[in-house]
């Protein structure tokens, strides 16, 4: 996920998202973890976009304070 794609998402919209991308990570780690993982970048790619998401919440609550 782009970061310009993120911006123009809304606070809660962002927080869906990282949900959703949370339960992604888990379900990578367990198939990681039992040796059923066919693409093994898509967990940094993963926690990559967790930490973007993350960012822009932040983001968003200062500019709103």
């Amino acid at each position: 996920m782009k970061g310009q794609d993120l911006s123009q998402l809304s606070a809660s919209e962002c927080q869906t998202q990282l949900l959703a991308l949370l339960e992604e990570q888990f379900k990578l780690r367990m198939q990681h973890g039992t040796g059923q993982l066919a693409n093994s970048a898509r967990l940094r790619g993963v926690r990559r976009d967790i930490a973007r998401i993350r960012t822009e919440i932040t983001k968003k609550a200062k500019v709103s304070q």
